[in-house]
Order: C-alpha cells, then sequence, then structure tokens
C-alpha cells in the first residue's frame, strides 16, 4: 500500500507541471543540486530555473529572475518606468507563452509590467522552453514558452520573512504564512509590498530615473491532497495594486496632470485573479489521468503620459480539460482535451475607443513516444476557432536523439498565432511626441490581420569530464519566419510611429553556444555567446530590428564554501554582459541636439551578490548592479522639450540608471 500511494503521490504532482509527458523525468533525472537544470533525455529544449538560482540576484519579481540565465535576454523598456523587458531568440515577450503553472498569465492587457506582478520570492521554479511550446497550453506560443510553479503549500515551511532595500530607494518586504489545515489540506499566505520613495536624476536630464511606486499584492493558495483516492486539487486568490509616477522631478499629479506645465505620467492597476486545478489519477492505472484547469482574472489600468491618455480593463476567463493516459504500453503516451478563452477588452486612446470581445474553443491530441533510452518524441496538434482568428489548425514536433553517452540531440518545428494588442505591448512609445497611425483597415484587430509565424530548431549538448571536471558544451540554432506580423515601424520618422500588415519578409534568426564548466569543487563558470540576425520589410527599406544587439556575451562565475556547522556558509556570485551595437529607431529629421546616430555603441554590464548563510534560517545579502556605472548618453531626447515635436523616452539600448546597489535578509521558521 505504501508504495501505491508513493506512486501516486509522484503522478499527482506530475498532473501540472509543463510538457506533462517529460518535466517530471527532467525532475528525476537531474539528481545533483545544481542550481541551473538542463537534462539529456527530456524532448523538448527545456531548461529549469530552481529557488536556489533565483537567490543568485535581487530578483525582486518575475522580470528581474532572468539575469543570470544565458538563454533570456533581459532590457529596459524605456527611460522612465524601469521596467525590464525580456526576449527569447530575440523576439520580444508577446511571443512567448509566459504560463503560471501552465495557465496564461501574462498576455493582453498585462504585457507591459504583467512580469513585475510575481514576486520573485514566491517563485519555486522556472521551466525556460526554447521553440514553439505544447499544443496542450494553446496557439499563440511563436519563440517558446516560459512557465512559473509557485511554491506550494504542501511543501511550504511556516513562516519565511524577506526584507530589501536599495539605494535606489527601493523597498521590498516578502512575508510567506503556511498552515497544515488537516492531513489533506495545507494553506499558504503570501504578501508582498514594495515601495520607492525619494527621487532619482542620475543623468542629470530633469526626470526621474525610476518611478515613485507603490505596489501591495496578495496570493492565498489551497491545496487538497488525497493520495488513496487519487485526488489534487489547488485554489487561488489574489489581490494586486500597483501605482507608479514618473516624469519630470517637478511633476505634481494634483497640480500639473492634463497640462503642460510639467510633463509627467501615472500607471495604476488594479488586479483580482482566481484560478482552480483539479486532478485525478486513477488509482489502478497510475499512468491515467484527468486535469481541469480553470482561471479568471480582472485586469484595470488607467495611465496617462503627458497629454496622452491610455486606459485598458481586461476581463479574461480560461479553461483547460486534460486527459493523460498509453497507448498499449508507457512507452506511448498521449493528451488530449479541450479548452476555452474569453477576453473583454474595454481599451481607450485618448478619444479612441478600441473595445472588442475574443473567444475561442479549441481541441488538441499530443502524443509522446519515449523507447526509455536513446529517442523520444512528442507529435502535438490543435485545431481552434476564434471570433477573430477564424478557424485554423496548429501542428508543433520535438524530437530528441542521444546519439552517445551524455550527447543530446534535439529538433523542433511548430507554427504560432496571435492577436496583437498593438497599444497595451508598446505602451513605452506613448511616452513620446510620436502620432500613432494604423495603415490598413481591412483587418479584424484594429485593423490588422493576426501574427502568423513557423518556428524551427535544433540543439545539441554534449557532456564531458576535463581535467576531472565536469563540463558542458553546447549550441542551439532557431529561426522563425513571419507569413505574417504586426509591423511596429519606427524607422520612417522619429515624430510617427506606423502599425501594419507584414508586406515582404521577416525573419529572427538566433545562434546561442555555450560553454560550462566546473573550474574546482563549488566554483562554477557559465558562458555563452549569442548572434542574432533579425530583420524586417518595412516601409523604407529592409532594416535589421531595432534595439537588438547582434551579438551579446554572457559569463558567470558562481562560488560557494562548504556548509560549515549550523549550515554556516558564504556564496558569491558575479555576472557579466555584454552588448555589441543595436539598430536605433530613425532619427535624421530631428534637431542635431536631439539625433542619435544609425547605430548604438557595444558596452557592457556587471552585477555581483555575496550571501552570508549564518544558519539554515538566517542568512543576509548585499548586492551591486551595473558595477561598471554604464549610462546610456541621451536616454530622453528632447527633454528639455517634452511636449515639443522631437520628444522620446522609447530609444533605450543600455541603462539609464547608473550604480546600484543593495542588501537584504532572509529568515524562516522550519
Amino acid at each position: 500500500m505504501q508504495k501505491q500511494i508513493s506512486i501516486l503521490l509522484v503522478c499527482l504532482f506530475s498532473l501540472f507541471q509543463s510538457f506533462a509527458q517529460d518535466t517530471l523525468q527532467a525532475v528525476k533525472v537531474e539528481a545533483s543540486r545544481k542550481s541551473l537544470k538542463k537534462s539529456y533525455t527530456t524532448t523538448a529544449n527545456t531548461t529549469i530555473l530552481t529557488s536556489k538560482e533565483l537567490l543568485k540576484a535581487a530578483c525582486c519579481n518575475l522580470a528581474e529572475s532572468f539575469e543570470t540565465n544565458p538563454s533570456i535576454d533581459v532590457n529596459f523598456s524605456d527611460a522612465l518606468t524601469g521596467t525590464k523587458q525580456i526576449k527569447m531568440l530575440g523576439l520580444t515577450s508577446p511571443y512567448l507563452m509566459i504560463t503560471e503553472e501552465n495557465i496564461p498569465s501574462v498576455r493582453g492587457a498585462s504585457q507591459a509590467y504583467g512580469l513585475s506582478f510575481t514576486p520573485g520570492t514566491w517563485v519555486e521554479s522556472i521551466q525556460i522552453t526554447k521553440g514553439a511550446g505544447s499544443v496542450v497550453n494553446g496557439f499563440e506560443s511563436i519563440s517558446g514558452q516560459i512557465n512559473t510553479e509557485l511554491i506550494k503549500p504542501v511543501n511550504d515551511i511556516p513562516f519565511f520573512l524577506n526584507v530589501y532595500g536599495s539605494t535606489d530607494s527601493r523597498f521590498e518586504l516578502n512575508t510567506h504564512f503556511n498552515k497544515k489545515i488537516s492531513d489533506k489540506w495545507s494553506s499558504s499566505l503570501f504578501v508582498h509590498g514594495n515601495t520607492r520613495v525619494s527621487k532619482n536624476d542620475m543623468n542629470d536630464d530633469g526626470f526621474l530615473d525610476n518611478p515613485l511606486a507603490k505596489q501591495i499584492n496578495v496570493l492565498n493558495r489551497w491545496q487538497y491532497t488525497n493520495a488513496e483516492k487519487g485526488w489534487v486539487s489547488f485554489i487561488n486568490f489574489r489581490y494586486m495594486n500597483d501605482k507608479k509616477q514618473t516624469g519630470e522631478l517637478d511633476f505634481d499629479p494634483d497640480r500639473d496632470k492634463g497640462t503642460t506645465n510639467y510633463w509627467g505620467s501615472e500607471i495604476n492597476t488594479e488586479r483580482f485573479d482566481v484560478s482552480t486545478k483539479l486532478g485525478y489519477v486513477f488509482p489502478d492505472m497510475p499512468y491515467q489521468s484527468i486535469g481541469f484547469q480553470n482561471a479568471f482574472n480582472s485586469h484595470d489600468q488607467g495611465s496617462y503620459f503627458g497629454l496622452n491618455q491610455y486606459n485598458i480593463k481586461q476581463k479574461s476567463y480560461y479553461s483547460n480539460l486534460i486527459f493523460n493516459s498509453i497507448i498499449s504500453n508507457t512507452m506511448h503516451k498521449f493528451a488530449t482535451g479541450l479548452n476555452f478563452t474569453y477576453d473583454q477588452y474595454d481599451e481607450f486612446v485618448n478619444v479612441s475607443d478600441f473595445s472588442r470581445i475574443d473567444n475561442s474553443v479549441g481541441a488538441f491530441f499530443e502524443y509522446t513516444y519515449d523507447n526509455t533510452d536513446n529517442f523520444s518524441l512528442v507529435l502535438g496538434g490543435r485545431i481552434d476557432n476564434h471570433n477573430r482568428l477564424g478557424t485554423f489548425i496548429t501542428p508543433r514536433l520535438h524530437a530528441r536523439y542521444n546519439p552517445w553517452e551524455k550527447g543530446v540531440l534535439r529538433f523542433s518545428a511548430g507554427r504560432g498565432k496571435r492577436n496583437a494588442n498593438i497599444f497595451a505591448e508598446n505602451q513605452q512609445l506613448f511616452a513620446s511626441s510620436r502620432t500613432f497611425d494604423i495603415l490598413d483597415t481591412n483587418g479584424k484587430i484594429y485593423g490588422l490581420n493576426p501574427e502568423i509565424a513557423w518556428n524551427y530548431g535544433l540543439s545539441f549538448m554534449q557532456g564531458f569530464i576535463l581535467f576531472n571536471r565536469t563540463a558542458d558544451v553546447g549550441f542551439d540554432f532557431y529561426r522563425t519566419d513571419f507569413q505574417n506580423q504586426a509591423v511596429v515601424d519606427l524607422m520612417q520618422s522619429p515624430q510617427q510611429v506606423l502599425f501594419y500588415n507584414l508586406d515582404g519578409k521577416s525573419y529572427a534568426n538566433s545562434l546561442q553556444i555555450e560553454f560550462n564548466y566546473e573550474l574546482m569543487k563549488h566554483f562554477n563558470l557559465r558562458t555563452a555567446y549569442k548572434y542574432y540576425d533579425i530583420q524586417t520589410d518595412y516601409l523604407s527599406g529592409t532594416y535589421q530590428r531595432p534595439l537588438q544587439a547582434k551579438h551579446r556575451f554572457f559569463g558567470n562565475l558562481g562560488y560557494e564554501t562548504h556548509i560549515a556547522e549550523k549550515g554556516k556558509q558564504w556564496k558569491f556570485d558575479y555576472t557579466f554582459n555584454w552588448l555589441g551595437e543595436q539598430q536605433l529607431p530613425n532619427t535624421s529629421t530631428n534637431p542635431e541636439a536631439d539625433r542619435l546616430p544609425e547605430f548604438s555603441p557595444s558596452f557592457s554590464v556587471m552585477n555581483a551578490q555575496v550571501t552570508r548563510t549564518f544558519s539554515s534560517t538566517f542568512e543576509v545579502y548585499v548586492g551591486g548592479e551595473n558595477i561598471g556605472n554604464y549610462k546610456q548618453d541621451k536616454a530622453i531626447l528632447g527633454s528639455e522639450n517634452p511636449f515639443g515635436p522631437t520628444f522620446d523616452t522609447s530609444i533605450i539600448y543600455a541603462p539609464v540608471f547608473g550604480q546600484m546597489y543593495y542588501a537584504g535578509l532572509r529568515f524562516k521558521i522550519k
């Protein structure tokens, strides 16, 4: 009986992992305590960031959780809001499917700031999958999928405290409370608050480098587990209120809002989320299960940027029914099911009303073959009916082959289709003097057609022993071909942004080469070189994708001392990023003082952190970001006349804020 219960527990917790047939295997194979895990046996090209990896940086929110991982590029989106934007395979986050416990989370109205709404301390692990994702999770994924697993109540400790403060006057408090209600019920309460209280202008342009901000974020999770009968369930309730104020140093919203006295901006967002997950594993057939996911969220953002107003409300419902089983034996598995999405948008750009309702219903089937030795394949397809995209088919393929020991070759191909929320995804452009012009009018989304792209990828990884130390080397190459794209054209004029359907070619080639090596015990090196060839046919010609470095180099050194008596330990982490030149938007017709060169200069950024663990329950950490103090010259064009024709805060290729240092502590009750 104990053996049967153990098997059921394993199956229950695997229900809600990404790539249901693969992820559990990945966790089992990676038996070492590495903070960043890559498996030789999973079918998809997936990297797992554990909670240990997330502690290597300040990691205040999800957008800041990827600084030590070479697969994700992190950049600032503008010169005002301090928002960090992530890219994979050279494409921005709208082309990624971002899920929380396999339920779509950052999409639609939350694209610009949604990654900052999940505190880092809530995260148990992050799975990063390159290439088109699983058909189980939907049709929108193009360049990859990022799935976040939150801390499970059944595994959590009774109390956790994290306190953080930085030299840019940002302060955070995270507390976790966990209670085991009974042998089947557990509950966690996560409370997060952050604020920035002082005005900083490190580059002396008269504008805040980071916004004044306040956020309160509360999550209540309930978990029910009955291993003997095969049931597991999660219920989540979340409320978040986020306020940002930015602009000129002397801007006072009570006095200056809606006037030309001083330029200013406020972005106020309120969210409410409810999600449920119910899973059942057949007691006599642990390979067979049913999962049912449901999520409702309400997102309400009111904002203005100088004299531009942007308000968006989104109410969404998502439902996914999944059935997992086998065909003949466990070498042949399948997942099939139905899902439904509903999105109601109330969207206003100044006086223009772009409100709409999107809904879709789809069915999927995914077959997995694994010979448990050197070959596995995941072949999936889905058919969806969308009120704006029509009826269409989405195919996806992932394959793995191990030609020899510790060598793995992977291939993937898939198609993605999505609505481009052109205003929500490009909010940084509101903080400029640009006019917004949509050139096409016959499409069903802002007059535009849906975006359609194919993604193909090939990767190889080889592990080996070098000078009696473990090492691995690998490469991956991915190509994304757009059949149609909602082109965001900043190359035509610095006073205008154009939106139109692609007429010509648009593609993204991404090559990454990695070398990782254990220099000595507890001392690890990670390196990666990335090359991007991303080009789009614009009305004025073919250009590289603006604000995307063609060449990047990443290096990370991590060292930990031996764990001494009572858990005492030192941890050191250093990250180096070098970015080559980037194509800049066209500013050639501006007055000379507000012109930028065609390409940005190359630069490097260094981050470091030191952690001192005093016991298994208490530790402190100090760190720094942008230690080399590199700052972009002319971060804001036309800053001396923010209501003039050359004002633009969106052309950001490098840090705006200089050196930033922080300190914090973590305390646990186990």
